[in-house]
């Protein structure tokens, strides 16, 4: 079962376009014109998830609707007078035959939702891992709001469909004064090939990974865990010397989904030598572990980020930390040039400056994001201050000092302050030079 966006779907896949929710439903086996069914076999269907069963001309389950059903183990529908049998063959009928555009029967509408209310439904959903079906239910739990005559899709609505990404897709958006250029690049094997276009001059390299994969497999290939491929990939990525000064940004992204499976579906379907409790926080850090430990760089790090892509306030905070992590690359270039065999004798002043733009920001975004350490609270004064102290950390001399200065370069007095202590320090250089100070 699968729902798309005013558009059928192809590969299980949902096309958001414009309009209203459409429920497809896909029955495989058909019968020809002999009363044989064709193509694939009860396993085949079964793992392709025909959840409905067809109902014949004497109400009895047919041939195709039951394989689903029957390859999950379960009794196909035959009692209540036949009403599942009977609802699953007008959906099946009604939906194969109407346009994207041609609104909903009220009794197509009362069939969907007594067969999503059918406890045999339910209970192959509750195994749709093995049958590589899409999360449906935000639409199928809400098919009498999405059935109404007036119904406008709400923000939730538009943000869980899918789209099957090919090729590469390119974005531009302005993001807190930032001009970013978002490269979406299919993660199948079969668009693997076409990356190689986006590789020039990439800032930050942005990998998802779907935390629900880890108990699913490939769709171009059952034999392979949808997590193991995903590592493998993190691997030739990271470590690739195409982005050797690339920041690597790791979405840990289906947070919800993960939450929900990992009650129900153990982690040791995808780490066998996994032993601790299957819950949410140690699930989720043991997952990141092992991205983590694909990064053979010693001077490299990879941001790690646990997301929810439907959840806006997470992905703004998200978006927070992939802008923030500037101030990353400023503490490397810093230790760089402090510790740089040229200045040995050179005095440093740092400016850290823009203090009243940080004074609004650290209200509403945590330290935490740029600093997952930090236990502090978020002021001005502690926050500005383990700032300061990061940056003094990286002098490795111990007869150099680092002269510090909170500024704003648009406040013309802190500026004059500013720049009267730093003439106050190359004069006493200079006096201490010519041993008079």
């Amino acid at each position: 079962m699968s729902v798309s966006w005013n558009g059928k779907t192809d590969e299980g896949q949902n096309n958001a376009t414009e309009g209203r929710v459409q429920m497809e439903v896909r029955m495989e086996g058909q019968r020809d014109d002999k009363g044989e069914t064709t193509n694939e076999g009860p396993e085949a269907a079964g793992r392709r998830g025909d959840m409905f069963a067809h109902g014949d001309e004497e109400g009895e389950t047919g041939t195709e609707g039951g394989r689903g059903v029957a390859a999950l183990g379960l009794p196909t529908m035959k009692s209540d007078e036949n009403r599942s049998g009977a609802d699953a063959k007008m959906v099946c009928d009604v939906v194969s035959r109407m346009e994207d555009t041609e609104p909903y029967s009220a009794e197509l509408l009362a069939a969907m939702m007594r067969l999503w209310a059918d406890s045999g439904i339910q209970e192959c959903f509750s195994r749709a891992r093995e049958y590589q079906l899409n999360d449906s239910a935000h639409y199928l739990d809400s098919l009498d709001r999405i059935g109404a005559p007036d119904y406008q899709p709400t923000e939730q609505d538009i943000l869980r469909t899918r789209v099957k990404t090919t090729g590469i897709v390119e974005t531009h958006f302005t993001f807190k004064n930032l001009h970013f250029r978002l490269f979406d690049v299919g993660g199948q094997r079969s668009e693997r090939k076409k990356w190689i276009h986006c590789f020039e001059d990439v800032t930050a390299i942005i990998f998802c990974v779907a935390l629900s994969g880890y108990d699913q497999v490939l769709h171009e290939d059952e034999t392979t865990n949808r997590m193991h491929e995903s590592l493998k990939l993190f691997d030739s990525i990271c470590n690739n010397k195409w982005f050797n000064d690339t920041s690597i940004i790791l979405f840990l992204n289906k947070k919800d989904l993960f939450e929900n499976k990992i009650i129900k579906s153990p982690l040791t379907i995808c780490f066998p030598e996994y032993t601790g409790p299957d819950n949410y926080e140690d699930g989720i850090a043991y997952i990141k572990s092992h991205y983590e430990g694909k990064n053979k760089s010693p001077t490299k790090e990879v941001y790690s980020h646990v997301t929810c892509a439907t959840d806006t306030n997470n992905i703004q905070f998200v978006f927070d930390s992939v802008t923030d992590n500037r101030m990353h690359e400023s503490l490397m270039l810093f230790d760089s040039i402090c510790n740089n065999k040229f200045f040995i004798d050179t005095s440093i002043i740092l400016f850290l400056n823009k203090k009243d733009l940080f004074a609004e920001k650290i209200k509403k975004s945590a330290l935490s994001i740029c600093f997952p350490e930090y236990t502090g609270p978020n002021t001005y004064e502690d926050a500005a201050a383990y700032i300061q102290a990061q940056f003094e950390s990286k002098n490795r001399s111990p007869n150099k000092e680092i002269y510090c200065h909170l500024t704003c370069a648009t406040d013309t007095g802190n500026i004059q302050v500013v720049f009267d202590a730093v003439t106050d320090i190359i004069i006493a250089n200079n006096l201490r030079g010519c041993g008079l100070y």
